[in-house]
């Protein structure tokens, strides 16, 4: 199992199957506060939606293509973050996360961010990381900003926020620039 101590209060594991009813819980309790930004909540309404995302991020993660962690704050799964894609070919990760409503304003995201980076680069050896992020959420714009991504671009139109699209913020910083941190 995979298991990453960040630090004293924070460290990231493989989401389980096990892990299930927790996410699923904060997830529905979260819904109002993510929904603004996450159009997958629409899918899940019940259990087996957070089962079926898990079941699949397994599999993915086998196979080389994602990496879905559940983050533990002091012991509790309070959100999860993780790699969305992993492109081996291009030697390219996108990371995704989200967070419990309760939970935000401890630096737990950033410091999320800053760890599956560093273990992108390390343990990876993958040459990009990207952050993709809609234009108006500047809570999670605040994040690669905090950490010194670039501002790459924007990409227009890139995703269909249950009844209006988004244009997201292309976020990257590659491993030599990175390593020079």
């Amino acid at each position: 199992m995979f298991i990453h101590k960040i630090d004293e209060e924070l460290s990231l594991k493989v989401v389980e199957m096990r892990d299930a009813e927790r996410i699923f819980e904060l997830t529905d309790g979260s819904r109002e506060h993510l929904k603004a930004w996450l159009p997958w909540l629409d899918f899940t309404t019940e259990l087996k939606d957070t089962q079926d995302f898990i079941q699949s991020g397994s599999r993915n993660f086998i196979e080389g293509k994602s990496l879905n962690t559940a983050i533990l704050f002091k012991g509790e799964i309070v959100g999860v973050g993780g790699f969305n894609q992993i492109n081996p070919a291009n030697k390219t990760a996108y990371i995704g996360y989200w967070i419990g409503k309760d939970y935000q304003g401890h630096g737990i995201m950033t410091r999320t961010a800053k760890a599956l980076t560093d273990y992108a680069f390390s343990e990876l050896k993958l040459n990009k990381v990207e952050i993709r992020v809609a234009v108006g959420n500047t809570k999670s714009r605040s994040i690669p900003e905090r950490l010194g991504f670039v501002q790459e671009g924007t990409i227009r139109q890139a995703e269909w926020l249950y009844d209006h699209y988004v244009d997201h913020v292309v976020y990257g910083m590659l491993a030599e620039e990175w390593n020079k941190k």
